[in-house]
Parts: structure tokens; sequence; C-alpha cells
């Protein structure tokens, strides 16, 4: 999938359908010149519903739907005939969809397993026959109810990637490169900053015919949390990735430094972000000769003391394998 197909936010306008009128008919028919009231219920409004397709990946298809409406549900008739349903619209989306209120900016429903539903908009109920208004002291009623109105409503749907690793660092740190080399996605990769755009997935095999998902998200910068750079577009695909793989260049003036700032921008966006697994990789370390990888090595043990860490070159293939061993062992741990 191209990047410019990847869509991860549209507002759309939904209304369901009305309910049907009920209907007010009186039996007439030859040799029953007065045979009381047998008008039908009008039917249901069609419902807008939102569903999860594990076979999407993208809100792409719903670029250019900005309204989407359900059918009204039909009138009832006479011998008690029931109007029928409204026609349902059904808007597929990708696991990992958010739907919000525009108005309120507030988080409805999320839909994170395949077939799971939600009705965005409740078709309006149809008006009831006049039969239901029968009774003994009133057998002729020549009124029925109309049917309620459908609901309208302005709907944001956010995709938030599902993926078991979300790659963190910096613009340019080398996280496409390194996606390019343990998958078979093909990210856009140039030296300059913020090539990436869009986030891009990509499943690792492991040993044994495994796989994991990795995500490529694009760099952050320092005021990400407060929408700077690309902001909260890509903060939030890092929500469900459940291990962060922070990637650090080794030409870094202060890789300590670095990660404490990635750091803090995750804090400040979701606290709960720092719950996450995590591993810091020390890219393009093939620019280190064996005497200064000792030398930071010796550094980067007292400045991590706690979070594990390795030294990688996606361009030279070296430590490719030990991260996927590090990275499987804790998905599985």
């Amino acid at each position: 999938m191209t990047e410019g197909n990847f869509v991860d936010y549209v507002k759309i306008h939904i209304r369901s359908g009305n309910g049907g009128k009920g209907s007010a008919h009186l039996r007439r028919e030859k040799y029953i010149p007065k045979g009381g009231p047998d008008g039908g219920n009008g039917g249901r409004g069609g419902h807008v519903i939102v569903k999860a397709n594990k076979n999407l990946w993208t809100l792409f298809h719903l670029k250019f739907k900005r309204h989407i409406r359900a059918e009204h549900g039909g009138n009832g008739g006479k011998q008690n005939s029931t109007g029928a349903d409204g026609e349902d619209q059904i808007i597929e989306v990708p696991l990992g969809t958010v739907i919000r209120d525009t108005e309120t900016q507030k988080i409805i429903k999320e839909l994170t397993e395949n077939g799971q539903e939600y009705i965005a908009a409740k078709g309006g109920q149809g008006g009831l026959g006049n039969t239901y208004y029968k009774s003994s002291t009133n057998q002729t009623p020549r009124y029925a109810q109309t049917g309620m109105e459908g609901v309208e409503r302005d709907i944001t749907l956010e995709l938030k990637v599902l993926a078991d690793v979300g790659l963190v660092g910096f613009p340019n740190a080398g996280k496409s490169t390194l996606l390019s080399v343990i998958t078979a996605a093909k990210p856009k990769i140039a030296d300059y900053e913020f090539t990436t755009l869009k986030p891009n997935l990509g499943i690792v095999k492991y040993r044994d015919f495994k796989t994991f998902v990795i995500a490529d998200i694009p760099g952050i910068i320092e005021g990400a949390a407060e929408g700077k750079g690309l902001g909260h577009r890509f903060l939030r695909h890092i929500e469900r990735n459940s291990t962060l793989l922070f990637l650090i260049p080794a030409d870094a003036k202060n890789i300590k430094r670095e990660y404490d700032i990635l750091l803090e921008e995750l804090k400040r966006y979701n606290p709960e972000l720092l719950d996450k697994d995590r591993l810091v990789a020390i890219s393009k370390s093939d620019m280190l000769d064996e005497e200064l990888q000792q030398e930071m090595n010796a550094e980067l043990k007292n400045a991590f003391k706690n979070i594990p860490y390795l030294f990688i070159s996606s361009v030279a293939q070296q430590g490719l394998q030990d991260l996927k061993d590090r990275l499987w062992s804790i998905l599985n741990s």
C-alpha cells in the first residue's frame, strides 16, 4: 500500500432512517362493511453501523464519503401489514479504529475485534397502527402513530495501528531502513527529516515460521505531545503497541538525553505508555570501531541501568538476529 493511500483520520456526517408511519386503515370488504381497524405498524428506520474488518488496513475507502444515510422504514399497510425495516448502512473499518463524537471529542467506542459492531446512529422506531389502539371502549380508532425520526450526528474515525512492536525515535534515526531490512515492507527512505509521513507496517519472520508485526511510526520531535511536528497524528498509533523499540543513532550527541526526551514526550501525551515494555537499539553502529563501541558500551551501562539495549546496523546487517531474539522474548515473556 502506498503512503498516499494510508488514511487514519476521517470525519463523517451520518443519519439513520426515520421510522415508517403506522396505518389508520379500516377493514372494508364485501359483506364486511364495518370490519374494524386493521392498520399495521410502520417499519424501523435503518441503523448506521460501524463494523470492524480484519482485512482492512486503512480508512482510505471513506476518504471521500462525507455523508452516510440509512434508509427510512416503510409505512404500515392494511390487513395488519407491518412496513419493511429500512436498510442498515454498514461502515467497515480496520481493527484498532476509535469512534469519537466530533462535537465533544469524546471516545464513543473502540473496535479491536474482527466482526465487532457498534450502532453509531439508531434508526427511528416505526409508528403503531390503529389496530394497537383498539379496545372494548374504543373499537374503531381512526388514528395511528407517526414514526420516530432518525438520529443525525457527526462522528470522527481514528485508526490506531495494531502492531506488536512500535518503532520510536527522532526523524532520520534509521527506523524506515530497519523496517525495510527485517521485513518485506518498502517504506520511503531518504536522508532528510520526516521522510515517513504515515505509519508503515511490516511482518518480521522469526524462527520456526513464527512472526510478529512491527510499525514504523513518523519521527518524534520535542513538543510532539502538544501537537508540534506531526504531533498527535502519530502518537496515537503508539498506544496500541505492546512493546516500544527506541531507535537512537550511534552518532547522536547524547544517547541517554535523546532517550529521555523521547520518553518525556510519550509521558506527556499518555503516561500509560510508560508501562509498556521497552528496548533501546543503538542504530548505525557500523560507523563505530571496536574500541569506540566498547567505550560507549561502558557509558551506556551506567546510563541505562534497568533498560535493555543493544547495538545494531541495518545497512551492515549487524545485530539484527539478536534484535529479533530480544523482541520475541519480550513479546512472549
